[in-house]
């Protein structure tokens, strides 16, 4: 796993913070590319565990119309709200217009699941302002929290 904090990361509140506790506290809001309908694929089970624990959900796939009770979005560009989390469920290789993407929209995190690194397009986006998260699941990262986030 690796945490990329841009210069002046303002939602750590101090030096030493667990940068992704703080942000797992801040931001609500994940867009999901590559969220599958299908039960079985990892980003269904991963997603469906964050909307329990009370996150706002949206789904960017151009093959799905709905996962999850939600409309699904072809590209981040067309979700008509604001998306703090873009968490990636694509191949290396696919992430870096992925986050040409979040930065456009202004998202504040990109985050590469587990397996998942691309150097390049995190130091672009690192560049751009925003959190980098590689090579780490939202949800075992969640849990790890879990009785720190419900303070």
């Amino acid at each position: 796993m690796r945490v990329l904090l841009p210069d002046g990361a303002s939602f750590v509140t101090q030096p030493g913070a667990d940068a992704i506790l703080e942000l797992l506290k801040k931001y609500k809001t994940i867009a999901v590319v590559g969220l599958s309908s299908n039960p079985m694929r990892p980003s269904f089970g991963v997603t469906e565990y964050m909307q329990s624990e009370g996150y706002r959900i949206i789904p960017v796939n151009p093959n799905e119309r709905e996962v999850l009770g939600e409309k699904s979005y072809a590209r981040l560009e067309d979700v008509p709200e604001k998306i703090e989390i873009v968490n990636v469920f694509r191949r290396a290789e696919g992430v870096a217009p992925v986050v040409e993407s979040a930065i456009r929209i202004g998202a504040k995190v990109v985050w590469m699941q587990s397996g998942i690194e691309n150097k390049a397009a995190a130091e672009k986006a690192l560049t751009a302002g925003l959190v980098v998260i590689e090579d780490a699941c939202i949800l075992v990262e969640h849990r790890r929290r879990a009785g720190e986030l419900t303070r």
